[in-house]
């Protein structure tokens, strides 16, 4: 919006609190990408749609299986021929890193072998080659692949781990380590919005039929506790804040290289995992995210 374009939002609304600004720019349709005739109806005048939607993490998609593989798989084929006859020129994937599933290597390129260890990562998986199916010159289709996100956003979700973790860390002085060698990429949200605005605005023949890793940092979960301890003992003078190490069944592990958007696109995130934790510090001070521990609301799956 900043950038001036006339934006338009489709989406079920099941996490939507009234966080979207005001602006003659933006229209919201509440509609569900399942229901193509009215999906189909809000292209008008549309040239680019970036494909966010989906019932998104492990649990969520856990509680009900065949909602999400209806919402995050089946449809999907529907959604991209639905693009494609009414005229919109670019198609922009959202998938998820978390496809790699566990891989030793630190050196996780693109290329790298997909091994999905849920159904979540599985059906994110699934879709990419559906899209590229339906690439041509006249629609250019690109998958991304985004890193773990993390900062303090208006609709802010504290279910992913740097935000899970800054969260306890401020409000609660502790710090809850589920396992702690899994590797984690992460990406600051600031960073996220500039790269869907960048895959707007890209040459065609630089991502037709491409897909692209979108990372900054690779840590394991026990650094990123230890990065935010330290962060809040320089930033909020706290000196007991306590770092408590449980087991974990999530193996998910991996860390990616980004190398490939920077060589292409000359992209690279700005924004570290400590400025994501000052971020949601400071979200915290200003009450910007009351009753963080317990309100429902920043947690997906409940």
């Amino acid at each position: 919006l900043e950038s001036g374009y006339n934006v338009v939002v489709y989406d079920t609304m099941f996490f939507y609190e009234g966080t979207l600004p005001i602006n003659q720019n933006l229209k919201i349709i509440k509609g569900d990408i399942r229901d193509i005739n009215n999906f189909t109806s809000s292209l008008k005048n549309v040239d680019a749609i970036i494909h966010m939607a989906c019932i998104s993490n492990d649990p969520s998609f856990e509680l009900d299986p065949e909602l999400s593989k209806s919402i995050n798989y089946t449809c999907f084929e529907p959604l991209v021929k639905a693009a494609k006859l009414s005229g919109i020129k670019r198609f922009i994937y959202c998938s998820s890193s978390s496809v790699y599933g566990v891989s030793e290597s630190p050196n996780v390129t693109e290329e790298h072998p997909l091994v999905p260890l849920t159904q979540y990562n599985k059906y994110k998986a699934l879709c990419e080659p559906i899209l590229f199916k339906y690439n041509d010159h006249n629609f250019t289709c690109v998958t991304l692949r985004p890193a773990t996100i993390c900062g303090y956003s208006p609709r802010c979700r504290l279910d992913l781990t740097v935000n899970i973790l800054t969260n306890h860390a401020y409000n609660n002085n502790k710090i809850l380590v589920f396992g702690g060698e899994q590797k984690r990429p992460n990406l600051h949200v600031k960073d996220m919005a500039e790269a869907y605005k960048l895959f707007l605005e890209a040459p065609e023949d630089k991502i037709s039929g491409e897909t692209f890793n979108i990372g900054y940092q690779n840590y394991s979960v026990n650094e990123i506790a230890d990065i935010i301890k330290n962060s809040l003992e320089k930033i909020d003078n706290r000196s007991n804040i306590l770092i408590e190490k449980v087991p974990t069944d999530d193996k998910r592990s991996y860390q990616i290289n980004s190398d490939k958007i920077f060589r292409i696109l000359g992209y690279r995130p700005k924004r570290s995992l400590e400025d994501a934790v000052f971020d949601l510090c400071e979200a915290f001070k200003k009450g910007k995210l009351p009753n963080s521990l317990i309100d429902d609301k920043y947690v997906n799956v409940k």
